[in-house]
């Protein structure tokens, strides 16, 4: 019986270990890192004509995050039920207010938001219930989510977008990002547009 047990527990171990070697996305399951590329996702072209244009993207099905048009694009992944993102919501707003009210920066920095695990519909009532000024986007099925590793929320990462449309990472991390003052003069620096 003990010989029976073992070889079933060095199967199972080898089917395992053969699992990540087809599917190496299975081990290599972990948040993006400073200076990593971000993952090539497609989102929704919203149907908002005011986001369309703050995104500075045409019509069409969906598009890539490079095509936005921004020098720096700062990414909040959250979820309609985590009570972080809910309490963190009205420093995220104030850090979108700020951008705007810079001359030329807001044409340098966009903010976007992917509700993991999150509907369209429960996009939409975190975007009403909290007063979300920027793009919010669903990612229903966890498929971005899981590409970024599954990360806990609230998770910012931020992008540099060069203008050949080569990109960087130039934060990644999880939680809130403290004040938005501070929280923008570190993009600022860390982005070269300062």
């Amino acid at each position: 019986m003990k010989k029976v047990s073992t070889f079933l527990i060095t199967l199972i171990e080898v089917i395992g270990l053969s699992q990540c070697f087809l599917h190496p996305a299975i081990s290599a399951n972990k948040p993006p890192a400073k200076g990593d590329l971000f993952p090539a996702i497609k989102l929704p072209v919203p149907k908002d004509l005011n986001e369309k244009r703050y995104l500075g993207i045409s019509d069409g099905g969906s598009f890539s995050i490079l095509h936005i048009k921004a020098r720096v694009l700062i990414i909040e992944i959250y979820s309609l039920y985590c009570p972080h993102c809910q309490a963190f919501a009205p420093e995220v707003n104030a850090l979108y207010r700020m951008i705007e009210q810079i001359p030329g920066l807001q044409d340098q920095i966009k903010l976007i938001g992917i509700g993991a695990g999150n509907s369209p519909l429960e996009v939409k009532a975190f975007k009403e219930k909290y007063g979300v000024p920027f793009p919010l986007f669903p990612d229903e099925d966890f498929a971005i989510h899981k590409m970024l590793g599954e990360v806990r929320t609230p998770y910012f990462i931020t992008i540099k977008i060069n203008k050949d449309r080569t990109h960087q990472i130039i934060y990644s991390e999880s939680g809130g990002f403290g004040e938005a003052e501070t929280f923008l003069q570190t993009i600022l620096k860390a982005s070269g547009l300062k």
